[in-house]
């Protein structure tokens, strides 16, 4: 299943910006996935959400759950919007869960494990992507998925994201499908790993 991931509405965004600025774009994403649920579903798309969206108001949660809800036996593309997200909120997120997990099993910090953590992430659900678009040229990460991209390519373009269509995103998996993705290793056979162009993310600027 192909996943993409689009860095929609930062935590930063939510809390530095000014808040008719931040009303706007609540009006844009709700005028967004009405307008687009037909596409989505004509398309298989299905769609979902990560971040600290129960911060997002209550009649955009609505929004966002009919979307989800009525995209949910989709079984193409899963598209999900990073909503309300920041990398550092996400890992904080998730030490918190596995705190409060290991006190009710009592288990031993140091039995904690990578899959420990990655089981209380945002992205629990989703594989860890291949490839990373940064549009605008901007040479930063933008606090953007920052357990999960460890091993992910990272592509630049200076086009800005408004002006981002389906050619630029062949060029960029064009660009991926050159490159030799080592993970640590040597190169060449001394490794066989399974990679899945398809799973990109997007961090619009």
């Amino acid at each position: 299943m192909p996943w993409l991931t689009l860095y929609a509405f930062s935590l930063e965004n939510n809390l530095r910006r000014p808040r008719a600025e931040v009303n706007f774009l609540m009006r844009l994403l709700k005028s967004y996935l009405e307008s687009n649920l037909q596409r989505m579903m004509d398309n298989n798309v299905r769609m979902r959400y990560i971040g600290r969206t129960h911060e997002l108001p209550v009649e955009v949660q609505e929004k966002m759950r009919w979307a989800e809800e009525a995209t949910a036996r989709n079984t193409g593309t899963t598209l999900t919007l990073a909503l309300n997200y920041g990398g550092r909120s996400e890992l904080v997120d998730a030490f918190r869960s596995l705190f409060a997990e290991m006190k009710q099993t009592r288990q031993s910090a140091e039995r904690i494990t990578e899959e420990d953590i990655h089981r209380h992430l945002y992205t629990a659900h989703m594989p860890d992507p291949d490839l990373l678009i940064r549009t605008s040229g901007e040479m930063r990460l933008s606090n953007y998925l920052l357990w999960q991209i460890a091993y992910t390519e990272i592509f630049v373009t200076e086009r800005l994201w408004p002006d981002f269509r389906g050619i630029h995103l062949l060029e960029a998996i064009a660009a991926f499908q050159g490159r030799e993705r080592r993970y640590g290793g040597l190169g060449g056979s001394c490794c066989e790993v399974e990679e899945n162009p398809e799973r990109i993310k997007i961090v619009a600027n």
